[in-house]
């Protein structure tokens, strides 16, 4: 973080600093009742900015959100035990000196925005999708960090408090500003950028994820497409041109469009793409720098996108092609249960990717499974798909005809909610043998436990509520595993 002192906080947010036992340090707004010189009252913030109290640390500023089931103030006292000297807060608090404002989510944006701002050379970059962008975050990141100090979102941390709890993770160094961005309706995209203003924006697909709470692809298009809308004319739109929904954007955006994909209009083309025995692709960058090979140590062939977005971004920015290969080459999974892969000691591989899951990530990391079961006996341990509405059974469904389609030899549905799983695959042509559905995750893992053989390959996933992901985590418990990378 870029160090402030606790006075310099209340100035950006157009709050009023009390002390560590609720007393008015300030009258308004810059001017100290109180002794200037007493650090207590005025600390120090040079530590990391937190909205959970057990991940505060030495120098942290605690934002004390208030939220439906908890009330941060009460987390006020934990905070400061791990190290935090300062609190931003709605009301007076006991423990720490705090910046008290009327809105503590308003506040805690304007700090990020002031942070950023104080950094004019840092180059912000949003990405957005219905899948792949945790994926494309993490490699982006991977590239980067070779050119110069790169902060990207941990995680998943997408959302309203995840991204400016990114952008307070900016120094005075920072070179790159990776962030990516959720959305779950109109308008959220578009406050997203409002906190750091990008100057890259990439669209990676518009999928059916969320479609029950947007109403159609076309809605989630018009979502994401406020990221594009968002540019500088002296920006880059790094855009999808084999997505119809996502390419149809160039004509939003201010910005120099870039094209990536497969087809013919993509400036930045993968060509001559091939999977490994592990399910690893290689493929041909073409670019107008020239073309170079990449060999990539992530599992599935829908990296293969990911990977084309953040060449994309690094070409950009000025980073050589060749370089840019490399890096590519190298980058190995960043965030946990994305087609983390482990080789468990007795020969059973264990792929979990159940985090998040929707129809186009559930197809990719199906392909992907058959790829890497290719002479093996394979396990599609699916999960519910939530949050796609009248959509969901004819979705779900699909997915069970996929898995037979693709020759995958057991499949397991899991909880409620994926009876279309198994009714779908069994419309295919699976047997009792070959398609289960059962009621919850310990009956999954007790038929897996009693089932699997060496040389099996079991995928996990699932939508991250669905919980699958736990699942994945006890198949590994108590066996020598290793990740394979």
């Amino acid at each position: 973080m870029i160090a402030l002192r606790l006075s310099e906080i209340a100035q950006i947010t157009g709050g009023r600093v009390f002390n560590a036992i609720g007393a008015s340090v300030l009258d308004t707004v810059g001017r100290n009742i109180a002794a200037t010189e007493n650090a207590e009252a005025d600390p120090l913030v040079d530590g990391p900015v937190v909205t959970d109290s057990r991940e505060a640390a030495p120098g942290s500023l605690y934002i004390a959100r208030v939220g439906e089931d908890l009330d941060g103030h009460q987390f006020v006292a934990a905070a400061r035990s791990q190290g935090a000297v300062a609190a931003l807060t709605s009301r007076p608090v006991a423990d720490l000196p705090s910046v008290v404002v009327q809105d503590v989510q308003a506040a805690f944006v304007s700090l990020a925005g002031a942070l950023v701002a104080r950094n004019a050379n840092a180059v912000v970059i949003g990405i957005t999708g219905s899948s792949g962008k945790t994926g494309t975050k993490d490699l982006l990141w991977s590239v980067l960090q070779r050119h110069g100090e790169t902060v990207a979102n941990v995680g998943s941390l997408n959302s309203e408090v995840g991204v400016p709890l990114t952008v307070c993770r900016i120094t005075p160094t920072t070179a790159y500003l990776v962030l990516e961005m959720g959305s779950r309706g109109m308008g959220h995209i578009e406050y997203l950028t409002r906190i750091a203003r990008p100057q890259i924006g990439v669209v990676l697909n518009v999928g059916t994820a969320h479609v029950g709470e947007f109403g159609s692809q076309e809605a989630i298009g018009r979502a994401k497409a406020e990221l594009v809308q968002a540019l500088p004319a002296t920006g880059f739109a790094v855009l999808n041109a084999d997505d119809p929904i996502v390419w149809r954007m160039a004509s939003q955006t201010r910005a120099q469009v870039i094209g990536v994909g497969e087809s013919a209009e993509a400036a930045i083309r993968a060509q001559d793409i091939s999977l490994d025995p592990q399910g690893r692709a290689s493929f041909t960058l073409v670019t107008d720098q020239g073309a170079v090979p990449v060999v990539l140590r992530l599992h599935g062939q829908h990296q293969v996108g990911n990977a084309l977005a953040a060449a994309a971004v690094a070409l950009a920015v000025g980073m050589a092609l060749g370089d840019v290969a490399t890096a590519l080459g190298e980058a190995r999974p960043l965030s946990r249960w994305r087609m983390e892969v482990h080789e468990r000691a007795d020969g059973v591989t264990i792929v979990n990717d159940a985090y998040n899951a929707n129809p186009d990530s559930m197809r990719a990391a199906l392909k992907a499974l058959a790829a890497m079961g290719h002479g093996r006996r394979t396990w599609a341990v699916l999960g519910e798909m939530l949050e796609l509405g009248s959509e969901s059974v004819t979705e779900h469904e699909a997915l069970g005809r996929l898995a037979v389609g693709l020759g995958i030899s057991r499949l397991v549905a899991v909880g409620q909610g994926t009876e279309p799983i198994d009714e779908g695959a069994r419309r295919e042509g699976s047997s009792d043998q070959e398609s289960t559905w059962v009621q919850d995750t310990d009956v999954a893992y007790e038929l897996l436990r009693q089932h699997l053989a060496p040389g099996d390959v079991v995928l996990v996933k699932s939508s991250r509520d669905a919980g699958l992901r736990w699942l994945g985590d006890r198949l590994l418990e108590g066996a020598e595993s290793e990740v394979v990378s």
